[in-house]
């Protein structure tokens, strides 16, 4: 990507490469994810991680590293690299000269007179990682070893060496199979050219994830290597190497890998590279559709992280209105507990309905939309009854009162010491600005298309007149000039958060104008970067401006100053419908400064997070959906404009 940009000298300084990540993912929700550099500092990296169903459906790594070794003229070149404690060995790193990314990650390495290149390419539609090695230039002929690091763990834990382990492989066409535990699929090592294994089996013990020990978690593991592949190679030749849970035909690895490749579109701009993105995130088996809510660590199927990125994701990266419904109708089939019974994040249900109100602006199908998904959303509404959720209670004055000793229930969940970071406990701003959203459309909806007389329409009528009598009045505080982020039974919060930015935002606000153009203001003057919305005012005694630290001292911070790219669609989204044309130039400032970004953290992707500080640097899950979904989202509102 030529818009990527890379200091080539800092490639070989490890602060610099290790800091930089590359992520791949397919639709079956395997991903590969490593630095720049292919050494490992999470426990979440590695070259192959798959979704596992007989495990209970989560990802598990079977490939952590490859190490490539060049052998010639009795001289053995390693290019692999890890970390040993404070250790780096090999230090293959050193012979980088350069990375690209476009559309695939491709590490060059120079030693004397050879270049090699690898190039790491996972396969859409197949648990598969595909590696093409090519040497272009060389003295002469060179031997390429090929050492595998097996895991066959969670993602999320980290293996030692162990008697259980079954050790013994498996002879298949071009190449060995392993299943080190039961209930794990094997991983069917292949070569396109024809590859020597010599088993040797031996664990690598105390591989060191740099990125653990700084937050204070547990970083060390051992590896198990079976033995070594050898083949030969002339200048000029390219040889492919597969790992795969699946057996494959290796005389046609080098027409997969490029027939792959030419159907990846080559990453010409910002929009090209926002879709390609989005397709990261989409994870397709059969008739089931879900959203993967970042890499590598967070999971698939989260219900407010698919309910909020679903737009950007599909109609707005590729117009599919298909794959919306797919996803939606996977989302409500496997959420019913969530949607209709009980939730942490109270208002994570009642943000459905903004979901559909774009989808209707999109695509115009407001009568087949309400006909399609109008009982789900009824029925929504109907557990918010009184008596009918545990965390939450419709008062009499409608409006909805969360609370729950020691649980965070919103959005706002980080626990520190088993306790909420941000509690919030009361009327919380943004559930009841989703409540009486949801409430006047359904409403809306049931008139137009409903039966003439509506049990439901009678029902809840009266309660969406009563919100909107008290909204206001409860949260709004004419002396501060801004909308309260909650109200509990204690001293009145002053805190400045984002909330107050939905009941101003949504398409039914319960606040009269002269309000909303205080809020803007105010949310313009403390919370707005170019990054993101902040999660509190910097005016905030709890303000934390930088994300960094242990665990406890990241929990703190993640939503007392940490900037949110997701929130700036609906900011920026408000705004034009405020200022028009006119505010066209602002988003493209605002915008721009996350693309300054993308050669950092996850490279070509999009943080979930930055530091409320400048310089604003990215932290969190180094490829978002809801911070992909929100830029694709601004990118097509802004397109209305120009």
């Amino acid at each position: 990507m030529a818009f990527l940009k890379f200091n080539k000298s800092e490639l070989v300084n490890l602060e610099y490469s290790l800091k930089r990540e590359i992520i791949a993912a397919n639709e079956t929700g395997a991903y590969c994810n490593t630095s720049i550099v292919t050494c490992n500092t999470r426990r979440y990296h590695g070259l192959l991680a798959v979704p596992v169903a007989e495990l209970g459906g989560g990802k598990y790594m079977l490939l952590s590293s490859l190490d490539e070794s060049l052998v010639m003229g009795g001289k053995q070149f390693n290019l692999g690299i890890h970390c040993y404690g404070d250790t780096y060995e090999p230090r293959g790193h050193k012979y980088i000269i350069d990375f690209d990314a476009n559309p695939v990650p491709v590490v060059t390495y120079k030693i004397g007179g050879i270049i090699f290149t690898k190039t790491i390419m996972m396969v859409p539609d197949n648990d598969q990682v595909l590696i093409k090695y090519e040497l272009h230039s060389a003295p002469g002929k060179i031997s390429l070893q090929l050492k595998p690091f097996l895991a066959f763990r969670s993602v999320h834990s980290l293996t030692s060496q162990n008697s259980e382990a079954y050790t013994a492989y498996e002879d298949v066409d071009g190449g060995v199979s392993f299943c080190l535990y039961n209930g794990f699929p094997a991983l069917n090592l292949q070569s396109s050219a024809n590859a020597a294994f010599k088993y040797q089996p031996y664990w690598y013990n105390g591989v060191t994830y740099s990125d653990e020990y700084r937050r204070g978690f547990d970083c060390r593991e051992d590896l198990f290597v079976p033995g070594t592949f050898t083949l030969e190679m002339k200048p000029g030749e390219a040889v492919v190497f597969s790992a795969s849970v699946n057996e494959i035909n290796p005389r046609g690895l080098k027409r997969k890998f490029t027939d792959t490749l030419k159907k990846m579109d080559v990453i010409e701009d910002y929009h090209d590279l926002l879709v390609h993105n989005a397709e990261m995130f989409k994870c397709h088996n059969g008739d089931r559709a879900q959203i993967n809510a970042g890499f590598s660590w967070l999971e698939t199927g989260l219900l407010r992280e698919t309910i909020v990125s679903l737009p950007g994701l599909t109609l707005y990266a590729n117009g599919d209105c298909n794959e919306f419904e797919k996803i939606l109708d996977t989302l409500i089939a496997d959420e019913q507990e969530r949607l209709f019974y009980r939730t942490t994040q109270c208002e994570a249900p009642l943000r459905l309905t903004e979901t559909l109100q774009q989808y209707i602006r999109f695509s115009g199908k407001e009568k087949h939309v309400w006909k399609k998904y109008g009982e789900t959303l009824k029925g929504i509404i109907e557990s918010y009854a009184p008596g009918r959720r545990k965390e939450i209670a419709m008062h009499p004055n409608g409006l909805l009162w969360a609370q729950m000793d020691g649980v965070a229930l919103s959005w706002m969940n980080a626990y520190v010491y088993g306790r909420p970071v941000t509690e919030r406990a009361g009327y919380q701003i943004e559930t009841n600005a989703f409540w009486y959203n949801a409430l006047c459309f359904a409403i809306d909806m049931e008139n137009k298309y409903g039966p003439r007389k509506s049990e439901f329409v009678e029902r809840w009528t009266p309660v969406r007149d009563l919100v909107k009598e008290n909204f206001q009045p409860t949260f709004w505080r004419p002396e501060w000039g801004y909308l309260v982020d909650y109200v509990g039974n204690g001293p009145q919060d002053q805190a400045v958060r984002p909330n107050i930015l939905f009941p101003i935002y949504l398409e039914y606000c319960p606040v009269d104008d002269e309000v909303v153009s205080e809020v803007v203001m105010t949310i313009n003057d403390e919370l707005v970067t170019r990054r993101g919305l902040r999660s509190l005012s910097p005016r905030n005694e709890a303000y934390k401006g930088v994300y960094e630290g242990s665990q406890i001292d990241r929990d703190l911070a993640y939503h007392q100053g940490c900037a949110f790219p997701a929130l700036l669609a609906p900011y920026i989204d408000l705004c034009f419908r405020m200022m028009g044309e006119t505010f066209y130039g602002r988003a493209k400032y605002l915008v721009e400064g996350i693309f300054e970004d993308i050669s950092k953290h996850g490279v070509g992707a999009f943080s979930e997070l930055y530091d409320g500080d400048p310089p604003h640097e990215p932290h969190g899950a180094i490829a978002s959906a809801m911070s992909t979904a929100a830029l694709l989202r601004i990118a097509y509102i802004m397109e209305q404009y120009k």
